[in-house]
């Protein structure tokens, strides 16, 4: 399956999730995936960092011959939200260089020209995302799917300070453009993301694989739980675990019937109120429901997923 990968790209950096790693690293080991794109954009961490970062990591998975593009450094239109890079991210990676041009129009111009061919799997704020469909509005109708880690849609995130599910809260004007835009969505929000969780028996698995991405990755698992300890010492999950939310975007994918799918209706609220970037999903009951523009994962079979992850990321 060809696919383009839009990402936050962070591999645990200044303190930041490890999870959109992994995620690359899952479509590298199945050879369900032709990766063919990789895109950037602001989100866990600035957008040159992470640009920088995916460059170091498509090496290390013996991958350079893919192309990644820099993308958006801030939400769509909040330009002065845009993160500032640190001289010594720079200086550690500086040398990776990214293929010229610009994220959206890479992605406008490689769906457009493969109509029903390439999926988008956007595990970042969707800015590059409603960016393409805003350069041209056939990248709605051409693309296969757009597959969105993204949005709640069962519960609350429970924080006045973020009331939405991270990516849309960060540029919520673009989740709200994009689940509007008419293209095939899929969504897998944090109702089923929070319940797969690598833990340090599985970051011991993984660095006892005798390969080189294993060991890494089981050195950086361990890092982010003990770095999510100290956050939030009185969650008990996160001193032995962390969420592997973008893998289980990616698996959406490879092993659909590990999920539980539902059509819904959704939309984003988007302006910069208390409610910024919540997810509303009509899952349809009523006798007036509204037609449904997304297809939404309501459940999860996590011993099967784990299995299925572990064992690709250790073959690595």
């Amino acid at each position: 399956m060809r696919v383009i990968l839009d990402t936050d790209m962070a591999m645990g950096v200044a303190g930041s999730e490890i999870d959109d790693g992994f995620a690359l690293a899952l479509i590298a080991s199945d050879d369900t995936f032709a990766l063919e794109l990789v895109t950037t954009v602001n989100g866990n961490i600035d957008v040159e960092t992470g640009t920088y970062l995916t460059g170091e990591l498509l090496r290390r998975l013996g991958i350079e011959n893919v192309p990644y593009v820099r993308g958006a450094g801030a939400p769509l239109a909040e330009p002065d939200r845009a993160k500032s890079s640190t001289d010594h991210i720079r200086a550690a990676f500086g040398h990776h260089e990214p293929s010229p041009g610009y994220a959206a129009a890479e992605i406008a111009r490689r769906v457009v020209e493969a109509p029903g061919e390439i999926t988008i799997i956007a595990i970042g704020p969707l800015t590059n995302i409603a960016a393409a469909i805003n350069l041209d509005p056939r990248v709605a109708t051409h693309v296969k799917e757009v597959v969105i880690m993204g949005g709640v849609f069962t519960h609350s995130t429970n924080r006045l300070s973020m009331p939405g599910e991270f990516n849309f809260w960060v540029d919520a004007l673009a989740a709200r453009a994009v689940v509007r835009s008419g293209a095939p969505i899929r969504l897998i929000g944090l109702d089923v993301t929070e319940r797969v969780r690598l833990t340090r028996d599985h970051a011991a698995q993984m660095a006892a694989s005798g390969r080189s991405f294993g060991a890494f990755a089981g050195e950086a698992t361990v890092a982010w739980i003990d770095a999510n300890a100290k956050r939030h010492p009185r969650d008990l999950e996160a001193l032995g675990s962390c969420a592997m939310h973008d893998p289980l975007a990616v698996a959406a994918i490879s092993r659909p019937d590990l999920l539980t799918w539902r059509d819904a209706r959704v939309d984003v609220v988007a302006d910069v109120s208390t409610g910024r970037g919540i997810s509303v999903a009509d899952f349809l009951v009523s006798e007036d429901s509204p037609a449904p523009n997304a297809c939404i994962a309501v459940d999860v079979d996590v011993d099967s997923f784990m299995a299925y992850f572990v064992e690709q990321i250790r073959s690595l």
